[in-house]
């Protein structure tokens, strides 16, 4: 399996800068944004930082990245993760002004002492988007698992902060998708493959039935008919799964994907945040405007970091 540099870059600097788009407007309604639309990256707004600020969904993407580039430790990725939470390790400008009350709940478990492994929430209230936001750079690094393997690997991830099945499967579908777009594979096709390798899965593994049907439109190949009206775009990690690959099934190139995103409404930072992790490692760190890569906060060491964990992925998993 083949991954071009550029693909990471893109992936990297592609969450950073939807995250950085929807920041200034978080929570604002779609109606709202009919009327006023976001159409370049703007500043201050909802949490008064400037042009580029991305959030904690960025900071915990990259502090989940450089934990990975020293090879698979739950518990490291878990105290650089809470790192971020008490000291803004990995944050656009050193401070923490965003966070959500899963992910502060289990951080602050590890900050106490708790293993990685039992610090997330599990009661069904706790599916948030929290570990969705994040686990792109895991996506990529176990890309070439068995679908046992990476469904393993994905859930331990995840359940640093967020442990109920729900939250767990939607990153594991969210982690197939990102496996069949590093493959090179289109987007349409990228989406039926994954379907079909997640309802097999579930199917093999007797997954409660119930809690499989909430994934429904993704699984059964209806996601990218539905209208705009149909998507939702708030917290819920399958709210947030389901807007973000639609965004980019339903667009043609970056910047409209996660200016859709956006102007969705509601968790704004976080859904195009997503869709930016996707439509950058689709389309390349070259067909982000070069405007918004000048403006977005901590650019080379996003660029840096991004490089690394390429050069990590090519000597550890793609050789």
């Amino acid at each position: 399996m083949k991954v071009k540099t550029e693909n990471i870059v893109g992936c990297f600097l592609g969450l950073a800068i939807g995250d950085a788009l929807g920041v200034p407007v978080e929570f604002t309604s779609r109606v709202n944004l009919r009327v006023n639309p976001v159409k370049e990256m703007i500043g201050y707004g909802v949490w008064n930082q400037p042009s580029g600020t991305w959030s904690d969904d960025s900071s915990l993407a990259f502090c989940l990245a450089e934990s990975l580039l020293s090879g698979y430790d739950l518990n490291d990725i878990a105290h650089k993760s809470a790192q971020w939470m008490q000291s803004g390790y990995w944050s656009a400008h050193g401070d923490v002004f965003d966070i959500g009350g899963t992910t502060r709940l289990a951080l602050g478990r590890i900050l106490q002492g708790e293993d990685a492994r039992f610090s997330g929430e599990t009661e069904e209230r706790s599916n948030g988007n929290g570990s969705l936001m994040k686990i792109a750079p895991a996506s990529l690094y176990f890309a070439n698992q068995s679908d046992d393997e990476l469904y393993i690997s994905i859930k331990a991830i995840s359940s640093i902060t967020h442990a109920h099945f729900r939250s767990v499967f939607g990153c594991f579908i969210f982690s197939i998708y990102i496996a069949e777009l590093v493959k090179g594979t289109e987007k349409n096709i990228a989406l039926k493959n994954t379907a079909i390798r997640a309802r097999n899965f579930a199917r093999k593994q007797a997954f409660n039935e119930k809690e499989v049907t909430l994934f429904i439109r993704i699984l059964e190949g209806t996601l990218p008919s539905l209208s705009q009206e149909d998507i939702y775009s708030g917290g819920y990690v399958i709210h947030t799964l389901e807007a973000s690959i639609w965004c980019l099934l339903t667009t043609t190139n970056y910047k409209d994907a996660v200016l859709k995103a956006v102007n969705l409404g509601e968790d704004t930072d976080t859904t195009a945040c997503v869709t930016g992790a996707l439509a950058g490692l689709y389309y390349g760190h070259t067909n982000i405007p070069y405007q918004w890569c000048e403006l977005v906060a901590r650019k080379s060491d996003i660029i840096k970091l991004a490089n690394s964990f390429q050069d990590c992925l090519q000597k550890k998993i793609f050789a």
